[in-house]
């Protein structure tokens, strides 16, 4: 590095002397002996304007858990079926199985997984593709089309029919097992491929898959082929539907709606031009699925469309980052219930396409809007948001995110086709996805 320059003992005792005549600094010291940062710094000043109370809001069921994993793109994505279901059967209470889902991702994870590293195999160990797919080789996220992929090819069970298993609610173990595995599996590659080329390569990562179905079937159990459906709805009438299999579930109540939705981001960077698709490389769990697809339009276009579907009745998936602004405590996200500038002089605010461009910022956890407080003209105040941590937090798992938090942080939202102008959809049905390169925040959701 040109220009450098190193910490003095000078400099250190300069500054320190400086930081000792301030009153405040001791203070503030004094304080996070026994305190948090983010405790320090929470303030109450806009404490009233984001209240819990919202004036569109879509009845909705309680809170489900995800507990220790990553799975809050499928928890989320199921409470959106859920309530498809639960309107249509009268429900007040109902889970799709999150678990379910979860281990045909884990089963077409390691497949999609071996695939890009046979498809890297000539890439040296320190090719930038390469490194980052090894990096990601299995973990918990995934995206709505990731979601719709899963579905699509092996159904939805009610929660009762495959429950949670301890790996499944805690699934860090077998991820690092999975990855180890893999990436032993690309270690070896290259003398694999000099001893019997691609046919024993093929051959070798069969043998592998193998064993990997056979540590799947044993932490998530065996999936079943059948189940009837058992239920009691809101006027305590008793239900039984007979003979379903997975796929007829899915294709009986909730297909249509499902394969209607479609991804919107917004992404305000200059690689990123509104009103084009883009997909992201490497990016997928089901080899042979559609895969990922993105429509990039402008927040207020994407707010104005998803307070059309809250409107009809209808929650709406989304993907953010909750690494900034969050109070897990209590019920309100705000940007502005944090003071960071005057205990610290420190601020967290970034121009939203520089946050994007240098990784200051970028989607790590899916969730549920299910309700908007609008002004007098319509404009969003803020918004009601269905978490996947339990319900012994915030409001019984329910948070309000301010809308100006939402404007910096919120960079995914899932909404129905039938509400995008004709323009839209032409550009989300009929364009060729611009591909952008794997470590793109687009699909950091997945990682």
């Amino acid at each position: 590095m040109a220009n450098i320059k190193e910490i003095t003992y000078d400099f250190l005792n300069d500054e320190l002397a400086v930081y000792n005549e301030k009153i405040a600094h001791h203070i503030t010291r004094h304080a996070l002996s026994h305190t948090s940062i983010d405790d320090f710094s929470k303030t109450l000043d806009n404490a009233s304007k984001i209240d819990y109370s919202f004036n569109v809001e879509v009845k909705t069921m309680p809170v489900t858990n995800q507990k220790a994993s990553g799975r809050c793109w499928i928890f989320a994505a199921t409470n959106v079926l859920r309530e498809i279901i639960a309107k249509k059967l009268n429900l007040d209470n109902f889970e799709l199985s999150q678990s379910y889902i979860g281990m045909y991702d884990k089963l077409e994870k390691i497949n999609f997984e071996l695939e890009a590293i046979i498809d890297l195999k000539d890439k040296d160990a320190d090719d930038r593709t390469l490194t980052y797919v090894l990096l990601n080789t299995i973990s918990d996220g995934g995206q709505w089309d990731m979601f719709i992929d899963i579905v699509t090819k092996y159904g939805i069970v009610p929660k009762n029919v495959f429950p949670e298993t301890y790996t499944s609610s805690n699934t860090r173990g077998l991820n690092h097992l999975v990855s180890v595995t893999l990436e032993k599996f690309a270690s070896d590659i290259k003398e694999l491929d000099k001893k019997g080329g691609m046919e024993l390569i093929r051959a070798e990562k069969d043998k592998l898959f193998k064993k990997l179905y056979h540590l799947i079937i044993s932490t998530y159990g065996i999936a079943p082929k059948t189940f009837d459906f058992e239920y009691v709805d809101a006027n305590k009438v008793y239900h039984k539907e007979e003979g379903f299999t997975p796929l007829s579930f899915f294709e009986k109540y909730v297909k249509s709606e499902a394969l209607s939705y479609v991804s919107l981001i917004n992404a305000p960077t200059k690689d990123k031009p509104f009103n084009h698709t883009f997909t992201v490389e490497y990016l997928g769990n089901v080899v042979g699925g559609k895969g990922v697809k993105h429509l990039n339009l402008e927040m207020e276009r994407i707010k104005e469309l998803i307070i059309n579907q809250l409107k009809d009745g209808n929650i709406v998936w989304f993907g953010s980052d909750v690494s900034f602004y969050r109070d897990r405590a209590s019920y309100a996200w705000d940007d502005r219930s944090f003071d960071y500038q005057t205990p610290f002089g420190i601020s967290y605010y970034a121009d939203k396409a520089k946050a994007l461009d240098y990784h200051i910022s970028q989607m790590n956890h899916a969730m549920c809007i299910t309700g908007v407080c609008l002004d007098n003209n319509g404009k969003a105040l803020k918004w009601k948001i269905e978490n996947s941590w339990g319900d012994d937090i915030a409001k019984k798992g329910y948070f309000a995110m301010s809308d100006t938090w939402f404007d910096e942080y919120v960079y995914q939202a899932v909404i129905d086709k039938k509400y995008l102008s004709y323009e839209e959809l032409d550009a989300y049905e009929n364009s060729k996805p611009i591909s952008l390169k794997p470590w793109d925040p687009m699909g950091s959701l997945a990682d």
